[in-house]
């Protein structure tokens, strides 16, 4: 796309946004590794039975292989692939290189994953030149300094960078692997020639029950859906829905770049590679999640007083059972305290494919004295308060922090795999895309 002379990101008042998104940026940094892969169908993500795509090369995308399709699916369509475990680790550590890399250009980054993040080049635009300059060095970077490739997009809102970002990205038919522009820019004035061409499912929003709606309605293109008056479109989606879906239609978004923003919620869950049917057996669950979880909210420097559990049955029935404690928490034992209550209160004889613990309404943990607690024997062995957990969990973290993660655990998390004992503990990212295990 061609800009029109005087029509230029982050001049005469016009933002300047940039979207900048990783191609295959699991796939490619398993690449580095293992570069006799190059030019193969890839996919990374959980190999068992039970697992799902977290990314697949251009190879096997080929063949019909997308992020979130069940592993299983994906053998079956190409039974050729190269299947690898997730890295998290490994994967947030080059993350956080390409965030220095956006560092050098912007201060004003709002990540969105480990792959993909907004960047507010406008204040940039008199120390590099232009977007376009900024966005050619980030790319050029990026590939030279970390052998990885991006694609990015930019326009004068995060909702027009992020649509063009996907368009610079390489194309894949089943016959081929065409190379994306790399780089596509939405100048000022010429949104709505971008985006009204494109299918009404490209808006934030579209999904598939509303696209069904949509298309009763004959809108096909984003230009059919901002030809419909807003009346039809609120009778058809409702107020909320119908006039955010209207304002995205004619471009408008001043939403800002927003810079460190603070996590919602934080949790684990765990796919099983067989459902588990006893309260037993998801308490202990239960408490290994609880530990990885309390970890993240030391390290966080913060407590929660929402502590939520999510239980998925065999047949993919999801329920979730939450609540509210008096006080912000940090400790494993406040949030097992908070959690198995739910949990005995729900039949979990048919099976749990996945178990989860998240945490939520953060805030500076406090330790609240109540009545029994004042009243309590405290020279009875059994009593254990809240901030004695909190010590014993200092005290984890520090011995954790010398002698590494698996130095001290649950007692619940220690396992036999390959005839030898260890802890199996829970780590950030290490079992998002479902079980190695058949």
């Amino acid at each position: 796309m061609t800009e029109p002379t005087g029509a230029e990101l982050g001049r005469d008042g016009a933002r300047a946004i940039l979207h900048v998104d990783m191609d295959a940026f699991y796939v490619g940094v398993e690449l580095r590794r293992r570069p006799e892969l190059v030019g193969k169908p890839v996919v990374v993500g959980g190999t068992g039975r039970r697992g799902v795509v977290a990314a697949a090369s251009y190879e096997a995308r080929r063949y019909g292989v997308f992020s979130a399709m069940p592993s299983a699916q994906a053998r079956q369509r190409c039974p050729d692939a190269i299947f690898l475990p997730g890295d998290h680790d490994l994967y947030a550590q080059v993350s956080r290189q390409v965030h220095e890399i956006f560092g050098s250009v912007t201060p004003l980054i709002e990540p969105l994953a480990l792959d993909e993040a907004f960047l507010d080049v406008t204040g940039s635009i008199r120390l590099f030149g232009s977007a376009r300059a900024i966005a050619d060095q980030v790319r050029h970077r990026i590939a030279t300094e970390l052998e990885l490739a991006c694609s990015v997009g930019g326009g004068t809102s995060k909702f027009i960078a992020k649509l063009a970002s996907k368009r610079a990205k390489p194309r894949v038919t089943r016959a081929a692997i065409l190379p994306g522009p790399g780089v596509l820019l939405v100048p000022p004035g010429g949104e709505l020639a971008f985006l009204h061409p494109l299918p009404v499912s490209s808006l934030w929003g579209v999904g598939p029950a509303t696209l069904a709606k949509l298309e009763r309605l004959a809108v096909r293109t984003v230009g059919d859906l901002a030809d419909l008056d807003l009346p039809t479109l609120v009778a058809a989606l409702g107020p909320a829905h119908g006039g955010h879906l209207h304002d995205l239609s004619w471009a408008r978004d001043d939403r800002p770049v927003e810079v460190d923003r603070e996590a919602k919620s934080i949790g684990h869950e765990e796919t099983y590679p067989h459902d588990k049917h006893t309260h037993d057996e998801l308490t202990r669950e239960v408490v290994r999640l609880a530990d990885g979880v309390s970890a993240r909210l030391r390290a966080a420097g913060t407590g929660a007083r929402t502590i939520t559990l999510k239980l998925r049955f065999g047949d993919f029935t999801t329920i979730t059972r939450a609540t509210t404690l008096p006080a912000p928490v940090c400790t494993t034992h406040a949030i097992v305290e908070a959690v198995v209550p739910l949990l005995e209160r729900i039949d979990v004889s048919p099976g749990v494919r996945l178990l989860g613990v998240s945490t939520s309404g953060f805030g500076t943990p406090a330790i609240q004295l109540t009545l029994d607690d004042l009243l309590a024997d405290t020279s009875s062995t059994d009593a254990s308060t809240e901030e004695e957990w909190v010590a014993a969990s200092g005290t984890i973290d520090a011995i954790r922090e010398r002698f590494g993660e698996a130095a001290i655990g649950p007692a619940s998390a220690i396992s036999q795999v390959a005839g030898r004992r260890g802890l199996r503990l829970v780590r950030q990212g290490a079992q998002q895309w479902g079980p190695d295990r058949a």
